[in-house]
């Protein structure tokens, strides 16, 4: 995968291309409902908002950021419910004003961090490199939301590789999420990126395989699309199951999306 330099540079770009889609929104918009259920564009950006707030104290103040995330770890949707309030009371002005402010802050603490180095996080310290994907997951996964609800296509390009990995990366997290335990063998995940780029994750042997494009990988892991909808292959019963319950973010995993125009929460 790339450099963590480079991490931090898909991470900027991918949040100045979803400001610039929200900048000029009339009223109206800013309420237009998005697949999340109860959740309007100003809710998106507003928890965006927030998850640049937490990665920046992550690497600023990791004692700040432990006390403040207390809430959240002891109930993670209250928590997280009571942080989007903030952004939620405020004018649109002064939360896009915020959000650049703390999306940058973000940024440029993660780029100053070597890449191995462990940062404070909801589930524990991940390593910077890691964190910054999930920095980037988030715009993506939320951006998908804004995206649809606006009506305006997203392209993919090759920045979602850090998402791709991440998703590899995090598999377990699918069944820790549900209280299952996570199969002891290995996957193998062979994806192709936006410009034909092969991606390989996971041992060459492994019995266990998923394979298709990374657009849809990266669909599937922040459950934004159904698997039914993806172009997904998996070879071997463990790997065929994760595609129905895969996920890579932390909290409950909710129903997911159903089929195209059968969005649940």
């Amino acid at each position: 995968m790339k450099a963590m330099q480079d991490v931090c540079a898909d991470l900027a770009t991918e949040g100045t291309e979803l400001a610039r889609l929200v900048a000029d929104l009339p009223p109206g918009q800013w309420a237009a409902p998005t697949a999340a259920a109860g959740w309007t564009v100003r809710h998106q950006v507003a928890h965006l908002a927030l998850v640049s707030h937490l990665v920046d104290l992550g690497v600023r103040d990791p004692a700040g950021f432990e006390a403040e995330t207390a809430p959240v770890r002891a109930d993670f949707e209250a928590g997280m419910a009571a942080g989007l309030a903030e952004g939620l009371a405020e004018p649109v002005p002064e939360l896009l004003r915020r959000w650049a402010a703390e999306r940058a802050a973000a940024e440029q603490a993660l780029a100053g961090v070597p890449r191995r180095e462990p940062v404070p996080w909801l589930a524990g310290p991940l390593p910077a490199s890691v964190l910054a994907a999930v920095a980037l997951m988030e715009v993506f996964a939320h951006g998908q939301d804004i995206h649809e609800a606006l009506g305006v296509p997203y392209v993919f390009t090759d920045r979602i590789g850090h998402i791709a990995f991440l998703g590899t990366r995090t598999r377990d997290l699918a069944y820790l999420a549900r209280g299952l335990e996570p199969p002891a063998e290995p996957f193998r995940f062979e994806l192709t990126g936006p410009s034909g780029v092969s991606w390989a994750f996971g041992p060459e042997g492994a019995e266990q395989r998923i394979h298709g494009p990374a657009a849809d990988f990266c669909l599937l892991v922040t459950r934004r699309r159904h698997r039914d909808d993806l172009a997904l292959t998996a070879v071997g019963t463990a790997a065929d199951q994760w595609l129905d319950i895969a996920q890579t973010y932390l909290g409950p995993p909710g129903a997911g999306r159903g089929r195209i125009g059968q969005y649940h929460v």
